[in-house]
């Protein structure tokens, strides 16, 4: 859904980032993992494309990541697994104030960590397919400087199904350098309870479903002629099922014995005691603040520049540092690389393999509530001519009665390696075809 967001709020947020608490698309599938990255739910939204035609926009990704702290085995074993996700968004003018869009997406995926649920390599649990649609509808008011927009959209998978809602309203000073943006989301989730192979005899750890509630407000000025700056914050509250069900938590003081069956090499050793199910609090509130500064420093550089601060109830306190330096090498081709740092403390209720007490009231040994620094860097490459790539004829006629031409107006490419101090890493190759009708 924050694909859509991004597409309703572009002339708010300044090119705004992906927020922590969700994936980069959007949807809180993986509602433990803050650092803003992980195998992406869709593409990202072009938010540069001009609102006086019909436009369409082809992307995808390839995402693969490897560790050696997979919950599925508490805290050990493979975090392998590779993400295909292949996407169109489409936007289309109404008129001069109006328009709809619409994300249609689908992922594919293979999990190695997954495929430890039942301690059997190349089960139904070790690739997946997620199909998702978001649509939404903009209005602008010119005379009064506002903007509000609707959207509604829902993501399947095998063991998942989210609906979500969005709401927003933006208001832009008379001299056009100030702007206010609210936006309102609601997710409502239900999981399929899907619990290790030798613990699905325990006792229910609830009924699968989640709501989250977002609200995110956001506020840019034009400080001078070269100088750009907006803040932003989102309060997120989650309730429901929390944890996730097919993980595995060991304890140092368990009693009961591991009836687990024998597994071989491909393996973590089995432990020597019972594990038991992944238990975390069923309310979670965060509150992230956001700064983002954009200095034109020619016609040839710019350098884009955002921080930061996270905070939860879960005891998780984080800091993000983003910087992007787009270098125009020709008056046609863009070159940006990237760097992001993330640094996170560890949530009060994580513990690593055999950290935990059978006291304890809450436990995870989930890694993305451990505390950890992150380092993402790459390089991305846009090629758009004034006139396009190229043009071709499709279907159908104008209001003028000519024949609908096609426009191949631009190329993104984008990589980027993301390596982290638990021992994970990923890449991530990406790409956006735009056209134009």
């Amino acid at each position: 859904m924050k694909h859509l967001l991004l597409q309703l709020l572009a002339s708010v947020l300044l090119a705004a980032p992906a927020l922590a608490q969700n994936q980069p698309g959007g949807t809180p599938l993986l509602p433990n993992r803050i650092d803003g990255f992980g195998a992406p739910a869709a593409a990202t939204v072009p938010v540069n494309r001009p609102r006086d035609e019909a436009t369409i926009d082809i992307l995808g990704s390839y995402y693969q990541q490897d560790g050696t702290h997979g919950a599925v085995e508490g805290g050990r074993g493979t975090e392998q697994l590779t993400d295909v996700t292949p996407t169109i968004i489409l936007n289309i003018p109404l008129d001069t104030v109006s328009r709809l869009t619409a994300n249609i997406g689908t992922d594919f995926y293979a999990s190695a960590s997954t495929d430890r649920i039942d301690f059997a390599l190349s089960t139904p649990s070790s690739r997946d397919e997620r199909i998702h649609a978001d649509f939404g509808y903009t209005r602008e008011q010119k005379a009064k400087g506002t903007q509000w927009g609707a959207g509604v959209g829902f993501s399947q998978e095998y063991d998942y199904l989210s609906f979500n809602g969005v709401g927003s309203f933006a208001k832009t000073s008379a001299d056009g350098n100030r702007q206010l943006g609210v936006t309102a989301q609601v997710f409502i989730d239900q999981a399929t309870l899907i619990r290790p192979i030798e613990l699905r005899s325990a006792p229910a750890v609830g009924d699968g479903a989640r709501q989250s509630y977002n609200v995110s407000i956001s506020y840019s000025q034009v400080l001078t002629k070269r100088l750009q700056a907006s803040i932003t914050t989102e309060l997120v509250q989650q309730n429901g099922l929390l944890s996730t069900p097919f993980h595995r938590v060991y304890f140092f003081d368990n009693p009961d014995p591991n009836r687990a069956l024998t597994v071989g090499d491909n393996f973590a050793p089995l432990a020597p005691s019972a594990a038991r199910i992944e238990k975390l609090p069923n309310s979670r509130f965060k509150y992230p603040v956001g700064l983002r500064l954009n200095y034109y420093a020619s016609d040839l550089v710019q350098i884009r520049s955002y921080y930061r601060f996270y905070n939860d109830n879960f005891g998780i306190q984080a800091h993000t540092f983003e910087l992007e330096l787009p270098v125009k090498v020709t008056p046609f081709i863009v070159l940006y690389p990237f760097y992001r740092y993330h640094q996170q403390t560890a949530s009060t209720y994580f513990a690593p393999y055999l950290g935990h007490s059978i006291t304890d009231k809450f436990y995870t040994s989930d890694y993305d509530l451990s505390g950890f620094t992150a380092h993402k860097t790459g390089l991305g490459l846009r090629y758009s001519p004034v006139y396009g790539i190229g043009r071709f004829r499709v279907p159908g006629h104008d209001r003028a009665g000519r024949a609908r031409v096609m426009r191949f107006r631009s190329v993104d490419l984008r990589y980027a390696h993301y390596q982290r101090s638990t021992d994970l890493t990923a890449d991530i190759l990406s790409f956006d075809l735009g056209f134009a009708l």
